[in-house]
This record gives structure tokens, sequence and C-alpha cells, in this order.
């Protein structure tokens, strides 16, 4: 096979001109590449922020739940029983 010797003056202009659209056209490409990931990695962040608070809140409600039950449960089933025996009044169940 022959290459013609007009060839190689061809390429060795080609391969530079292609390096500098090819650099023109990937770096910007993945500067916006970087930036998506960056955009996501703060919208995840705040995402982990909101879903901690939300359940610091609801672990706070469960406790309060935990207490009422446990502490006042006693003392509520027997004032309900109270209520239920009050004089002149019919039963309430």
């Amino acid at each position: 096979m022959h290459i013609s010797p007009l060839l190689i003056p061809i390429f060795a202009l080609l391969i530079p001109i292609i390096a500098i659209i090819a650099s023109t056209v990937v770096r910007p490409w993945l500067e916006i590449q970087r930036r998506r990931l960056e955009i996501d990695a703060e919208r995840t962040a705040e995402k982990a922020a909101q879903y901690a608070a939300q359940t610091e809140r609801l672990e706070a409600r469960v406790r309060v739940l935990e207490r009422i039950a446990t502490d006042k449960g006693v003392a509520l089933a027997d004032e309900i029983d109270a209520l239920r025996t009050i004089p002149d009044q019919r039963p309430l169940n």
C-alpha cells in the first residue's frame, strides 16, 4: 500500500486542528457536567438536612407519646373509670 506524499502534511495540519476543536467542545462540556454534579450534591445535602429535621421532630413526638402512654397511663385509666361511675348518671359505655 502506497501513501500519497500529500496526505502527510494534511494529517500534520488536521491533528492540531482536531485537538483544538475537541478542546473547545470537550472542556465546556466537562465544566457543565462538573457544575451539574455540584448542584445535585447541594440538592441532596438540602434534602438530607430536611429529612434529618423531620426525623428529629417525629422522634420528639414519639418520645412525648411514649411518656404520656407510660407515665399517665395508669392515672388516666383511673380517671376514666372514675368518670364511668359518677353517681346519678348512667355509665358512659
